[in-house]
Protein backbone atom coordinates (compact mmCIF):
# COMPACT_ATOMS: atom_id res chain seq x y z
CA UNK A 1 0.00 0.00 0.00
CA UNK A 2 1.33 3.45 -0.98
CA UNK A 3 2.15 5.50 2.10
CA UNK A 4 0.66 8.95 2.41
CA UNK A 5 2.87 11.87 1.50
CA UNK A 6 3.57 14.46 4.18
CA UNK A 7 1.48 17.61 4.53
CA UNK A 8 1.84 20.56 6.87
CA UNK A 9 -0.28 18.62 9.36
CA UNK A 10 2.41 15.95 9.76
CA UNK A 11 5.27 16.29 12.21
CA UNK A 12 7.62 14.77 9.61
CA UNK A 13 6.87 17.65 7.21
CA UNK A 14 8.38 20.08 9.68
CA UNK A 15 11.29 17.76 10.46
CA UNK A 16 12.07 17.68 6.74
CA UNK A 17 11.83 21.44 6.41
CA UNK A 18 13.93 22.06 9.54
CA UNK A 19 16.60 19.61 8.35
CA UNK A 20 16.70 21.15 4.89
CA UNK A 21 16.79 24.59 6.52
CA UNK A 22 19.90 23.66 8.51
CA UNK A 23 21.57 22.04 5.51
CA UNK A 24 20.71 24.92 3.21
CA UNK A 25 21.84 27.54 5.72
CA UNK A 26 25.32 26.05 5.84
CA UNK A 27 25.63 25.24 2.14
CA UNK A 28 24.72 28.73 1.00
CA UNK A 29 26.65 30.44 3.78
CA UNK A 30 29.63 28.33 2.68
CA UNK A 31 29.11 29.21 -0.97
CA UNK A 32 28.98 32.98 -0.44
CA UNK A 33 31.39 33.29 2.49
CA UNK A 34 34.11 34.74 0.24
CA UNK A 35 31.97 37.31 -1.61
CA UNK A 36 32.39 40.24 0.81
CA UNK A 37 36.07 39.31 1.29
CA UNK A 38 37.05 39.77 -2.37
CA UNK A 39 38.56 43.25 -1.82
CA UNK A 40 40.57 41.75 1.07
CA UNK A 41 41.96 38.96 -1.16
CA UNK A 42 43.17 41.57 -3.65
CA UNK A 43 45.56 42.87 -0.96
CA UNK A 44 46.14 39.57 0.87
CA UNK A 45 47.28 37.59 -2.18
CA UNK A 46 48.34 40.56 -4.35
CA UNK A 47 45.95 39.69 -7.20
CA UNK A 48 43.67 41.73 -9.49
CA UNK A 49 39.95 42.32 -8.94
CA UNK A 50 39.22 39.85 -11.75
CA UNK A 51 41.47 37.17 -10.19
CA UNK A 52 39.93 37.83 -6.77
CA UNK A 53 36.46 37.12 -8.19
CA UNK A 54 37.65 33.60 -9.15
CA UNK A 55 37.28 32.68 -5.46
CA UNK A 56 33.54 32.84 -6.17
CA UNK A 57 33.33 31.69 -9.79
CA UNK A 58 35.60 28.62 -9.49
CA UNK A 59 33.60 27.48 -6.48
CA UNK A 60 30.49 27.81 -8.64
CA UNK A 61 32.10 25.80 -11.46
CA UNK A 62 32.85 23.02 -8.97
CA UNK A 63 29.25 23.25 -7.80
CA UNK A 64 27.93 23.02 -11.38
CA UNK A 65 29.95 19.86 -12.07
CA UNK A 66 28.74 18.43 -8.77
CA UNK A 67 25.12 19.20 -9.61
CA UNK A 68 25.34 17.25 -12.86
CA UNK A 69 27.18 14.28 -11.36
CA UNK A 70 25.36 14.07 -8.03
CA UNK A 71 21.99 14.82 -9.66
CA UNK A 72 22.38 11.66 -11.74
CA UNK A 73 23.52 9.57 -8.78
CA UNK A 74 20.71 10.85 -6.55
CA UNK A 75 18.25 9.42 -9.10
CA UNK A 76 19.92 6.04 -8.51
CA UNK A 77 20.95 6.01 -4.87
CA UNK A 78 18.44 8.26 -3.14
CA UNK A 79 18.41 11.85 -1.98
CA UNK A 80 19.11 11.68 1.75
CA UNK A 81 22.70 10.40 1.59
CA UNK A 82 23.79 13.26 -0.69
CA UNK A 83 22.10 15.89 1.45
CA UNK A 84 23.80 14.65 4.62
CA UNK A 85 27.32 13.99 3.38
CA UNK A 86 27.39 17.21 1.38
CA UNK A 87 27.58 18.97 4.75
CA UNK A 88 30.57 16.92 5.86
CA UNK A 89 32.44 17.19 2.56
CA UNK A 90 31.99 20.94 2.32
CA UNK A 91 32.96 21.61 5.96
CA UNK A 92 36.35 19.87 5.89
CA UNK A 93 38.10 22.23 3.38
CA UNK A 94 37.55 25.11 5.81
CA UNK A 95 40.28 23.59 7.98
CA UNK A 96 42.75 23.49 5.05
CA UNK A 97 42.09 26.88 3.43
CA UNK A 98 43.76 28.92 6.24
CA UNK A 99 46.94 26.87 5.84
CA UNK A 100 47.66 27.71 2.19
CA UNK A 101 49.86 30.61 1.13
CA UNK A 102 49.40 30.23 -2.63
CA UNK A 103 46.29 31.76 -4.16
CA UNK A 104 46.29 28.96 -6.74
CA UNK A 105 45.91 26.34 -4.00
CA UNK A 106 43.26 28.50 -2.35
CA UNK A 107 41.25 28.40 -5.60
CA UNK A 108 41.76 24.64 -6.01
CA UNK A 109 40.39 24.01 -2.52
CA UNK A 110 37.42 26.27 -3.17
CA UNK A 111 36.75 24.36 -6.41
CA UNK A 112 36.75 21.05 -4.48
CA UNK A 113 34.53 22.60 -1.83
CA UNK A 114 32.12 23.73 -4.54
CA UNK A 115 31.77 20.16 -5.81
CA UNK A 116 31.04 18.90 -2.29
CA UNK A 117 28.45 21.64 -1.77
CA UNK A 118 26.35 20.30 -4.65
CA UNK A 119 24.82 17.37 -2.76
CA UNK A 120 22.18 19.47 -1.01
CA UNK A 121 20.89 21.54 -3.96
CA UNK A 122 21.13 18.52 -6.31
CA UNK A 123 18.84 16.41 -4.14
CA UNK A 124 16.71 18.74 -1.98
CA UNK A 125 14.10 19.82 -4.53
CA UNK A 126 13.65 16.24 -5.80
CA UNK A 127 13.37 15.03 -2.18
CA UNK A 128 10.63 17.60 -1.55
CA UNK A 129 8.72 16.65 -4.73
CA UNK A 130 8.79 12.95 -3.72
CA UNK A 131 8.04 13.17 0.00
CA UNK A 132 5.69 16.18 0.25
CA UNK A 133 2.03 16.10 -0.84
CA UNK A 134 1.40 17.96 -4.13
CA UNK A 135 -0.78 20.61 -2.48
CA UNK A 136 2.13 21.65 -0.22
CA UNK A 137 5.05 21.31 -2.67
CA UNK A 138 4.94 24.99 -3.68
CA UNK A 139 4.93 26.08 -0.05
CA UNK A 140 7.71 23.65 0.90
CA UNK A 141 9.81 24.76 -2.06
CA UNK A 142 9.33 28.42 -1.10
CA UNK A 143 10.42 27.65 2.49
CA UNK A 144 13.50 25.87 1.19
CA UNK A 145 14.36 28.74 -1.17
CA UNK A 146 13.94 31.21 1.70
CA UNK A 147 16.53 29.23 3.67
CA UNK A 148 18.86 29.62 0.68
CA UNK A 149 18.44 33.38 1.06
CA UNK A 150 18.99 33.22 4.81
CA UNK A 151 22.11 31.11 4.39
CA UNK A 152 23.53 33.48 1.80
CA UNK A 153 22.87 36.42 4.11
CA UNK A 154 24.39 34.72 7.16
CA UNK A 155 27.48 33.68 5.23
CA UNK A 156 28.14 37.17 3.90
CA UNK A 157 27.39 39.02 7.15
CA UNK A 158 29.29 36.65 9.44
CA UNK A 159 32.33 36.38 7.18
CA UNK A 160 32.75 40.16 7.00
CA UNK A 161 32.01 40.75 10.70
CA UNK A 162 34.21 37.91 11.99
CA UNK A 163 37.03 38.84 9.61
CA UNK A 164 36.83 42.45 10.77
CA UNK A 165 37.11 41.24 14.39
CA UNK A 166 39.69 38.46 13.88
CA UNK A 167 40.94 37.30 10.46
CA UNK A 168 39.60 35.44 7.47
CA UNK A 169 41.56 32.37 8.62
CA UNK A 170 39.78 32.32 11.99
CA UNK A 171 36.46 32.88 10.22
CA UNK A 172 36.99 29.79 8.07
CA UNK A 173 37.85 27.63 11.11
CA UNK A 174 34.61 28.76 12.80
CA UNK A 175 32.65 27.86 9.67
CA UNK A 176 34.32 24.44 9.59
CA UNK A 177 33.28 23.52 13.12
CA UNK A 178 29.76 24.83 12.48
CA UNK A 179 29.49 22.57 9.44
CA UNK A 180 30.46 19.50 11.49
CA UNK A 181 27.79 20.27 14.08
CA UNK A 182 25.10 20.72 11.44
CA UNK A 183 26.17 17.48 9.74
CA UNK A 184 25.47 15.61 12.99
CA UNK A 185 22.11 17.37 13.45
CA UNK A 186 20.82 16.63 9.93
CA UNK A 187 22.06 13.03 10.13
CA UNK A 188 19.81 12.60 13.18
CA UNK A 189 16.78 14.63 12.05
CA UNK A 190 16.21 14.11 8.33
CA UNK A 191 13.57 11.37 7.74
CA UNK A 192 14.37 8.49 5.41
CA UNK A 193 12.83 8.60 1.96
CA UNK A 194 9.56 6.69 1.63
CA UNK A 195 8.65 7.45 -1.98
CA UNK A 196 12.00 7.35 -3.74
CA UNK A 197 12.17 4.84 -6.57
CA UNK A 198 15.70 4.02 -7.65
CA UNK A 199 16.40 4.38 -11.35
CA UNK A 200 17.31 1.00 -12.84
CA UNK A 201 18.12 2.30 -16.31
CA UNK A 202 21.61 2.31 -17.75
CA UNK A 203 23.72 5.44 -17.56
CA UNK A 204 23.11 5.92 -21.29
CA UNK A 205 19.36 5.95 -20.64
CA UNK A 206 19.88 8.48 -17.87
CA UNK A 207 21.69 10.66 -20.38
CA UNK A 208 18.73 10.33 -22.71
CA UNK A 209 16.53 11.63 -19.90
CA UNK A 210 18.98 14.46 -19.40
CA UNK A 211 18.80 15.43 -23.08
CA UNK A 212 15.01 15.04 -23.01
CA UNK A 213 14.81 17.99 -20.63
CA UNK A 214 17.04 20.04 -22.92
CA UNK A 215 14.61 19.41 -25.80
CA UNK A 216 11.63 20.68 -23.79
CA UNK A 217 11.05 24.34 -24.83
CA UNK A 218 9.14 25.14 -21.64
CA UNK A 219 11.97 23.88 -19.44
CA UNK A 220 14.57 25.67 -21.57
CA UNK A 221 12.78 28.97 -20.90
CA UNK A 222 12.85 28.20 -17.18
CA UNK A 223 16.55 27.26 -17.27
CA UNK A 224 17.36 30.44 -19.19
CA UNK A 225 15.44 32.59 -16.74
CA UNK A 226 17.33 31.03 -13.83
CA UNK A 227 20.64 31.99 -15.45
CA UNK A 228 19.53 35.52 -16.30
CA UNK A 229 18.18 36.20 -12.81
CA UNK A 230 21.47 35.19 -11.23
CA UNK A 231 23.67 37.09 -13.69
CA UNK A 232 21.86 40.26 -12.64
CA UNK A 233 21.61 39.51 -8.94
CA UNK A 234 25.11 38.12 -8.40
CA UNK A 235 26.70 40.72 -10.67
CA UNK A 236 25.31 43.51 -8.54
CA UNK A 237 26.24 41.92 -5.19
CA UNK A 238 29.74 40.83 -6.27
CA UNK A 239 30.87 44.35 -7.16
CA UNK A 240 28.84 46.14 -4.47
CA UNK A 241 31.69 45.92 -1.86
CA UNK A 242 34.12 47.52 -4.33
CA UNK A 243 31.55 50.27 -5.02
CA UNK A 244 30.71 50.94 -1.37
CA UNK A 245 34.34 51.12 -0.19
CA UNK A 246 34.88 54.05 -2.60
CA UNK A 247 33.66 57.66 -2.20
CA UNK A 248 31.07 59.00 -1.57
CA UNK A 249 30.37 56.06 0.78
CA UNK A 250 33.89 55.03 1.93
CA UNK A 251 32.43 52.22 4.05
CA UNK A 252 34.47 49.76 6.15
CA UNK A 253 34.29 45.98 5.65
CA UNK A 254 32.06 45.63 8.72
CA UNK A 255 29.74 48.43 7.58
CA UNK A 256 29.46 46.80 4.13
CA UNK A 257 28.55 43.51 5.83
CA UNK A 258 25.41 45.13 7.25
CA UNK A 259 24.15 45.70 3.70
CA UNK A 260 23.76 41.94 3.31
CA UNK A 261 20.95 42.00 5.88
CA UNK A 262 18.82 43.00 2.89
CA UNK A 263 18.76 39.25 2.16
CA UNK A 264 16.32 38.96 5.05
CA UNK A 265 13.67 40.35 2.73
CA UNK A 266 14.19 37.28 0.54
CA UNK A 267 13.54 35.02 3.52
CA UNK A 268 10.08 36.59 3.84
CA UNK A 269 9.50 37.11 0.12
CA UNK A 270 9.83 33.49 -1.00
CA UNK A 271 7.01 32.02 1.15
CA UNK A 272 4.79 35.04 0.36
CA UNK A 273 5.46 34.52 -3.35
CA UNK A 274 4.35 30.89 -3.03
CA UNK A 275 1.08 31.96 -1.42
CA UNK A 276 0.54 34.77 -3.93
CA UNK A 277 1.08 32.37 -6.85
CA UNK A 278 -1.73 30.16 -5.54
CA UNK A 279 -4.12 33.12 -5.78
CA UNK A 280 -2.91 35.04 -8.84
CA UNK A 281 -1.02 32.46 -10.88
CA UNK A 282 2.64 31.56 -10.96
CA UNK A 283 3.55 33.34 -14.19
CA UNK A 284 2.00 36.69 -13.21
CA UNK A 285 3.66 36.77 -9.80
CA UNK A 286 6.99 35.71 -11.33
CA UNK A 287 6.83 38.56 -13.87
CA UNK A 288 6.08 40.98 -11.04
CA UNK A 289 9.13 39.65 -9.20
CA UNK A 290 11.36 40.32 -12.22
CA UNK A 291 10.05 43.89 -12.52
CA UNK A 292 10.66 44.49 -8.80
CA UNK A 293 14.20 43.07 -9.12
CA UNK A 294 15.06 45.49 -11.93
CA UNK A 295 13.59 48.46 -10.07
CA UNK A 296 15.63 47.65 -6.96
CA UNK A 297 18.88 47.41 -8.93
CA UNK A 298 18.25 50.81 -10.52
CA UNK A 299 17.73 52.37 -7.09
CA UNK A 300 21.32 51.48 -6.14
CA UNK A 301 22.52 54.18 -8.57
CA UNK A 302 21.74 56.72 -5.85
CA UNK A 303 24.69 58.39 -4.06
CA UNK A 304 22.60 58.37 -0.85
CA UNK A 305 23.28 55.41 1.43
CA UNK A 306 19.74 54.93 2.73
CA UNK A 307 18.35 54.84 -0.81
CA UNK A 308 20.95 52.26 -1.81
CA UNK A 309 19.79 50.16 1.17
CA UNK A 310 16.16 50.48 0.02
CA UNK A 311 17.26 49.42 -3.46
CA UNK A 312 19.01 46.33 -2.09
CA UNK A 313 15.90 45.33 -0.12
CA UNK A 314 13.66 45.77 -3.16
CA UNK A 315 16.17 43.81 -5.28
CA UNK A 316 16.13 40.87 -2.84
CA UNK A 317 12.33 40.86 -2.68
CA UNK A 318 12.06 40.74 -6.46
CA UNK A 319 14.82 38.20 -6.96
CA UNK A 320 13.64 35.63 -4.43
CA UNK A 321 10.05 36.00 -5.60
CA UNK A 322 11.06 35.26 -9.19
CA UNK A 323 13.59 32.57 -8.29
CA UNK A 324 11.39 30.57 -5.90
CA UNK A 325 8.55 30.40 -8.42
CA UNK A 326 10.89 29.54 -11.27
CA UNK A 327 12.37 26.70 -9.22
CA UNK A 328 8.89 25.43 -8.28
CA UNK A 329 7.86 25.27 -11.94
CA UNK A 330 10.68 22.81 -12.76
CA UNK A 331 9.18 20.00 -10.68
CA UNK A 332 5.76 20.64 -12.18
CA UNK A 333 6.94 20.53 -15.80
CA UNK A 334 9.36 17.58 -15.56
CA UNK A 335 7.37 14.35 -15.87
CA UNK A 336 10.33 12.08 -15.00
CA UNK A 337 14.02 12.23 -14.01
CA UNK A 338 13.08 15.00 -11.61
CA UNK A 339 16.50 14.91 -9.96
CA UNK A 340 18.30 15.63 -13.22
CA UNK A 341 15.69 18.27 -14.14
CA UNK A 342 16.25 20.05 -10.83
CA UNK A 343 20.00 19.76 -11.33
CA UNK A 344 19.74 21.23 -14.84
CA UNK A 345 17.84 24.21 -13.48
CA UNK A 346 20.43 24.71 -10.79
CA UNK A 347 23.25 24.28 -13.33
CA UNK A 348 21.80 27.12 -15.40
CA UNK A 349 21.18 29.11 -12.22
CA UNK A 350 24.79 28.75 -11.08
CA UNK A 351 26.16 29.41 -14.54
CA UNK A 352 24.48 32.75 -13.94
CA UNK A 353 26.29 33.06 -10.59
CA UNK A 354 29.67 32.32 -12.20
CA UNK A 355 28.98 34.76 -15.04
CA UNK A 356 27.82 37.45 -12.63
CA UNK A 357 30.92 36.91 -10.49
CA UNK A 358 33.67 37.02 -13.12
CA UNK A 359 32.40 37.67 -16.65
CA UNK A 360 31.01 41.07 -15.64
CA UNK A 361 34.43 42.17 -14.43
CA UNK A 362 35.22 44.03 -17.72
CA UNK A 363 31.88 45.83 -17.42
CA UNK A 364 32.80 46.96 -13.89
CA UNK A 365 36.31 47.97 -14.99
CA UNK A 366 35.19 49.96 -18.04
CA UNK A 367 31.67 51.12 -17.17
CA UNK A 368 31.86 51.43 -13.40
CA UNK A 369 28.84 51.04 -11.16
CA UNK A 370 26.52 52.85 -13.58
CA UNK A 371 27.35 50.55 -16.48
CA UNK A 372 27.03 47.46 -14.30
CA UNK A 373 23.68 48.54 -12.86
CA UNK A 374 22.14 49.42 -16.20
CA UNK A 375 23.14 46.06 -17.68
CA UNK A 376 21.96 43.97 -14.73
CA UNK A 377 18.66 45.88 -14.41
CA UNK A 378 17.73 45.62 -18.07
CA UNK A 379 18.87 42.03 -18.76
CA UNK A 380 15.95 40.14 -17.08
CA UNK A 381 13.37 42.53 -18.57
CA UNK A 382 14.81 42.03 -22.06
CA UNK A 383 14.81 38.26 -21.55
CA UNK A 384 11.11 38.20 -20.63
CA UNK A 385 10.32 40.46 -23.59
CA UNK A 386 12.21 38.13 -25.94
CA UNK A 387 10.40 35.05 -24.58
CA UNK A 388 7.04 36.80 -24.94
CA UNK A 389 7.78 37.78 -28.55
CA UNK A 390 8.87 34.23 -29.35
CA UNK A 391 5.69 32.72 -27.87
CA UNK A 392 3.45 35.20 -29.69
CA UNK A 393 5.22 34.51 -32.99
CA UNK A 394 4.82 30.76 -32.42
CA UNK A 395 1.09 31.17 -31.72
CA UNK A 396 0.61 33.21 -34.89
CA UNK A 397 2.51 30.62 -36.90
CA UNK A 398 0.39 27.82 -35.41
CA UNK A 399 -2.84 29.71 -36.21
Amino acid sequence: MQTEKYTTEHREFWKIMFSLLLASLFIFANLYVVQPLLPLFVDEFQVSVSASSLAMSLTIIGLIIGLIVLGFFSDRNGRRVYIIYSLLGSALPFFLLPLVESYTWFLILRFIQGFALAGVPAAALAYISEEIAPKNIGYATALYISSNALGGMIGRVLSSSLTDLFSWQTTFIIFGFTGLLLFAAVLFLLPKSRHFEAGELTFAKDLEGFWFHLKNPSLLVVFGLGAVLQISFTGMWTYLPFHMENPPFSMSLQAISYLFFAYGIGVVGSPLAGRAAENFGLRKVRRAGVAILSLGILLTLSPVTWLVVVGLCVTCLGFFTAHSLTAASVGQQASHHKGSASSLYLVSYYIGVAAGSSLLSPLWTNGGWTGLVLFTALLPLLYLAAVSLYRNAKKRKGA
